[in-house]
Formats: C-alpha cells, structure tokens, sequence
C-alpha cells in the first residue's frame, strides 16, 4: 500500500502531476501522531490482560457441570473431524472400479461396510443385543455381557455407535452394575436408551446427562422382574406408548418410562394354567400393541395378548427340537398384508416360517450346520429374511427366489458366533453382533434389498406353493 505525500489529482486530467509516492512501511507515527482507532486497541489490550487462576479455581472450573459438557461435546466433534478420510480422487464415471475383482458396489451382494469394537468396553464381551435409533438413522446401540477378566469393570455395557462418522470409539457409553441382555432405543423418546439386565433390572440411560449410568432403574422386588430380562420394546404412539418387558420366570411387566418405580400392570404368562413359559424372545406384529409372540427355552413358540378376557397365552406353536433364540414379526408395508407371517430360528439349526393362521410351521429352512441364533425379516422387501449362526454365517433368504438355499452368504473373518442381526430401517444395511464383542454393518446390494413392484404379488404365489407342498407332505404321512 501506498501514501500520497504532495500534489493532488484533477479528475478529468488526462495525466497526474507532480505526485510522489512513498512506500507505506516507511511512515511512522508517533504515540501522540496514533489513529483513534490504534489509541483504542492499545488500551483495550492493557484492560483484557486474563487473570490468573489459582490451582484450587482450576480445579472448580474442570469440575464444572458447564465445562465437562462444553469438553464432552467439543471433544466428540474433533474426534469426528480427525477421524475422516476422504477420497477426493474418486471417479464417479466408475473406471476405478472396472480393474477391481468381482460385483461393481452396486451390484455387490454383501459388503462389510464398518466393523466396531473398543479395546476397554468389547473386549472378552458378547454382543447380546443390537438396535438402530428410529429417529437416527446412522446410530446404533450394541449390548453387552460382563467381561470375566476386568472384574473391576461394570458388567453390563451399551455402546451407540455412529455410522455417520469414521472415527472408532463409541458416540455414548453407558453401563450398568448388571449384564445387560436386551437393549434398544426408546421409540418416540430420541435421547433414551432402554436395558434389560440379568438381574431383572430395567435400566434407563438418557444422552443428555454427563454420567453413563442409568438416570432411571426399576425396583427389584416381586412387583417386578427377578429373572433375566431379555425383551424390552417399547410399542404405541407418539402420544401412548409403553415400554413391555418379558423375564425368563414368564412375567410380562408394562411400564411408563417417565416412572419405573413400578409396573402399570403385569401378566404371568402361563400355558394352560399351569406351565410357565421361560420367554427368550419376543415380537409384536407391525402395528399391533396388543398382540404378540414369544420364543421360549423348551422349543415351542406361543401367540399371546396384553388385554382383554383372553388375556395371557392364546396358541402353541410346536415345531421346533432346540430353545428358540429369535422370533420376528413381518414387517414390510405394501398392496397385501404380511402381516400374519413370523419366522422363529432355534438351536435346532433351523429357521421355521410361521402364521398366526396356523400352528403348525408353514416350512422349515434347514441349510444351516449349526444353532442359528437369531433372524429378521426385511423391514422393505416382502420375501427377504436374514439369519445368523454359531458357524459365523449371515444369509440372506429371498423366498421368491428360492427355498432351499440362501441368496447371499458371507461369513465373518475368524468365524466368531454371531449372536444377533438387525436390519436398518431403510433395508439396505444390515449389522450382526458376535461373541468377541465386535458388530459388523455390511451394505446389502440393491438387487437383493430393493424390492421389485411384483414382490409382493410374486409372494402370495410363492406362500400359495408353500403350503400345496406342505399338504402334499402331509397326504404322503398319512398314507
């Protein structure tokens, strides 16, 4: 920049004269010759010199409520920033997929998308639970066991962990005093987490509070659960909803999750009268918060409702040779209604297709060589199912494509058990939860997940096919 000194400029003058320039940096000014401006800065600086703290003010500074929810927050968007890796290469023309090996991403089956673990909460755990938040889609929460080996360790863990971001550490930590056997987020609650424990406790977790244990816990007392809970959901509207919660003693407690002091009302759940049912899993049909269905440790599954006359055990459903590990309701809206059908998977190394219409099994899918620990039906595609086993095997069942073997398979690296499976609300990912404390997410291939606008007239054909075998199978036992 530079200072005019002498002379002056005519506009309209074709040239300037007598004009010297001088270079900004050799004008200086003296302290009586400074700008207002300058005189203000210079004694604004003297006047917002910081002030010392003392050791003891630090110490109350730190221990802020206002400070460790500043740090907790700050903390978790750097993490975020450091932890992305972008490719600003990338060629959307697709050329840099043509030299890579087998499907191109959008034809690829089942693709391990992000594996989640952490070396202090999952390590020498079991994942017992998984769950995706309904109002966010990239979180998930994952439940866990006690670790035998940090006995100082709380026993029970739930980690959220975000699929939004690349970093690897968990975006919430909450555990409890208690292994905790079922977790999932608080339908129409965004900030809550629900827990059932070994120890019969439900627990409450709120993001919202600085501290990672439960903001609420129920009683336990004979009012409530004393076995372990291994279902919780909460189902209703917006405006009526409960949290249900069924323990292995056959007790079906439901709750308001603003007061879990006690259970609004309660249902043994008992088979003629006289055989508890030792629940280890649970499902409720889309929309129905009166009806449902329970898995139980001898083999059998049971429809059952909350209210009414008949409430308690309705049908027994007998099929299976092993404990029934998952049970899942159909779930995917469309032009015909699914939503009789159910699938339940068992020890037996078999996943059993269901309907309420009938209480003997519909078929019986049996390509797996091992338990099978847990299976969900597609919450989009009307024929599409996936299962886990103890072999480390995911399948993927299109039952308009074939019956007899599985559409898509992989099998996780190690062959750790996997436990559980969950799809995303969207259908296109779907996570599984293993024995040594990892969950993996793979991306499911848009020819299987996304279904065609014949799949659902396609099943009604398939379902008819089912059950002509079904009684055909049965006219040649008889003869």
């Amino acid at each position: 920049m530079c200072v005019c000194r002498r002379g002056a400029v005519r506009l309209g003058m074709s040239k300037v004269t007598q004009v010297d320039f001088v270079p900004r940096e050799m004008v200086s000014y003296s302290k009586e010759t400074q700008t207002p401006t300058e005189a203000m800065t210079h004694t604004d600086q003297k006047a917002d010199t910081p002030k010392e703290l003392t050791e003891e003010e630090k110490l109350q500074v730190l221990h802020s409520e206002e400070f460790l929810s500043f740090f907790e927050r700050g903390s978790r968007i750097v993490e975020r920033a450091l932890a992305e890796q972008v490719d600003v290469c990338f060629d959307y023309s697709g050329r840099d997929l043509e030299d890579k090996e087998g499907d191109l991403q959008a034809g690829a089956k089942l693709v391990l998308n992000r594996q989640f673990a952490d070396e202090r909460w999952t390590k020498n755990r079991v994942v017992t639970c998984l769950d995706w938040s309904p109002q966010y889609p990239e979180l998930l929460v994952a439940s866990y066991n006690n670790n035998e080996d940090a006995p100082h360790e709380p026993d029970g863990v739930a980690l959220v962990w975000n699929m939004k971001y690349k970093k690897a550490t968990p975006e919430y930590i909450f555990h409890c005093q208690s292994e905790v056997m079922s977790a999932g987020f608080a339908k129409f609650h965004p900030n809550l987490v629900v827990g059932g424990t070994y120890s019969g406790q439900i627990v409450l977790w709120d993001n919202r509070s600085n501290k990672r244990t439960p903001v609420q816990r129920t009683p336990l007392s004979a009012a409530a659960h004393t076995h372990p809970v291994y279902c919780v959901n909460v189902v209703g509207t917006q405006n009526a909803n409960n949290l249900i919660s069924i323990s292995t003693d056959g007790k079906m407690c439901s709750w308001s999750l603003d007061m879990l002091s006690q259970p609004q009302d309660s249902l043994e759940l008992v088979f003629k009268q006289s055989k508890a049912v030792a629940v280890t899993s649970m499902a409720f049909p889309l929309g129905d918060v009166n009806n449902f269905v329970v898995g139980s440790e001898d083999g059998s599954v049971y429809t059952a409702c909350r209210h009414g006359s008949k409430a308690g055990i309705t049908e027994v459903f007998e099929g299976h040779h092993g404990p029934v590990t998952g049970l899942s309701c159909h779930s995917a809206g469309g032009p015909v209604d699914f939503s009789h059908l159910f699938i339940s998977s068992s020890f037996d190394w078999t996943v059993k297709l269901w309907s309420t219409k009938s209480t003997r099994p519909l078929y019986s899918f049996e390509d797996s060589c091992d338990y099978v620990y847990d299976a969900m039906w597609s919450p989009t595609h009307p024929a599409l199912f996936a299962c886990v086993d103890l072999a480390g095997r995911l399948d993927l069942w299109n039952l308009n494509n074939d019956t007899e073997v599985p559409t898509a398979s992989v099998c996780v690296d190690g062959s750790p058990a996997l436990n559980r499976v969950r799809w995303a609300h969207t259908g296109k990912e779907i996570a599984t939860g293993d024995s040594e404390g990892q969950v993996q997410v793979y991306d499911v291939g848009e020819q299987i997940c996304v279904p065609k606008a014949d799949e659902w007239t396609r099943f009604v054909r398939t379902l008819a096919e089912i059950n002509e075998n079904r009684d055909e199978a049965d006219e040649l036992a008889n003869v």
